[in-house]
């Protein structure tokens, strides 16, 4: 089984860009803001790889220090020497108040990606090393090939999961979602992924996106009542979920239930207030539904939107509504 193993170069990239950046910030600190000698020390022990001596007070200056630079000196060398240490709740700490601290900061946020990077790839290779054959190592190594577009050998490994335990939850929906995903799918293809989302309701009921999912594929067959059942369950399965309330819309209004759509297409507004499609949509079935004024704010609404979304000049283009109904 191929093994994920951690990047080699992060070591180097904690000594080399968060080392350089010590030495460099120190230096300047020291002559424009006069930081503390404990401070000063803990950062001369950091640099010179002393981290067990030098954490504990580094913790204590990102925490309390009152000046800007220095308290991002101490959580950049905090970050380092907790990495080079193998505590990763220690860097996480760290970074969490980096972020509180320096939101947006193109060097923290550069930090804490390759920080985030090579934790999950040392939690990768433990997992590979500790439990090589689990089916959780064979899933992880699925994902991996699915990222890739190797959607063959990524289903090869969910099989492999299914052998090992076939009622594991979410593999079925794996293997649906990347049944959907091929570039080149089969004839067959929309039924073999609704097979494979069905064993995954067998599975387990409660799983919204194999249920949302089935209902696209209705929607999309132009299978109305079945598509209206299934964003129906969805809808209460996550209420959250804001495009299995415009799926359910746009099945309703295909049957010209426009009354029936307000309630739904309301809630999709609620939950995604940004999305010019659920503002026409709202539009036309308060419209259909004898609502002219309120169709007529939803309209304007959707006008607003896109006129700041379009480029000058340009023409105002419909939108790409899911809905059958017409504004009449």
């Amino acid at each position: 089984m191929r093994r994920l193993l951690p990047s080699a170069w992060s070591f180097l990239f904690y000594f080399g860009f968060l080392a350089s950046f010590c030495v460099g910030q120190v230096s300047r600190a020291a002559a424009a803001s006069d930081p503390t000698h404990e401070t000063q020390q803990a950062l001369i022990l950091a640099k010179a790889g002393h981290c067990k001596e030098a954490l504990p007070l580094l913790r204590k200056a990102a925490a309390r220090s009152t000046k800007k630079d220095l308290k991002r000196q101490a959580g950049f060398a905090g970050v380092r020497c907790a990495m080079l240490d193998v505590n990763p709740d220690t860097a996480t700490e760290f970074l969490r108040g980096l972020a509180r601290d320096f939101p947006r900061d193109p060097e923290v946020l550069y930090l804490s990606v390759h920080t985030y990077s090579d934790l999950s790839s040392r939690a990768a290779q433990e997992l590979a090393t500790s439990a090589p054959n689990s089916s959780q190592a064979h899933e992880l190594n699925a994902e991996a090939l699915e990222m890739q577009g190797k959607w063959d050998e990524a289903a090869k490994e969910y099989q492999g999961v299914l052998q090992q335990d076939p009622r594991l939850p979410g593999i079925h929906f794996r293997l649906g979602r990347l049944i959907l995903s091929r570039s080149n799918p089969a004839p067959d293809m929309a039924e073999q992924a609704k097979k494979e989302f069905q064993q995954e309701l067998e599975i387990d009921p409660n799983n919204a996106g194999a249920e949302y999912v089935l209902g696209e594929l209705a929607r999309q067959a132009q299978q109305w009542d079945e598509a209206i059942q299934r964003f129906t369950r969805v809808c209460k399965l996550d209420a959250g979920f804001g495009d299995a309330f415009l799926g359910l819309d746009s099945s309703l209004m295909s049957l010209k239930k426009f009354p029936e759509a307000i309630a739904p297409l309301e809630t999709a507004v609620k939950l995604e207030p940004a999305n010019p499609t659920a503002h026409y949509s709202l539009a036309v079935a308060y419209t259909r539904s004898g609502r002219k004024q309120d169709g007529e704010k939803e309209f304007a609404i959707h006008r607003q939107m896109m006129q700041k979304s379009e480029p000058a000049g340009a023409a105002p283009s419909e939108p790409e509504s899911r809905s059958q109904g017409s504004p009449q």
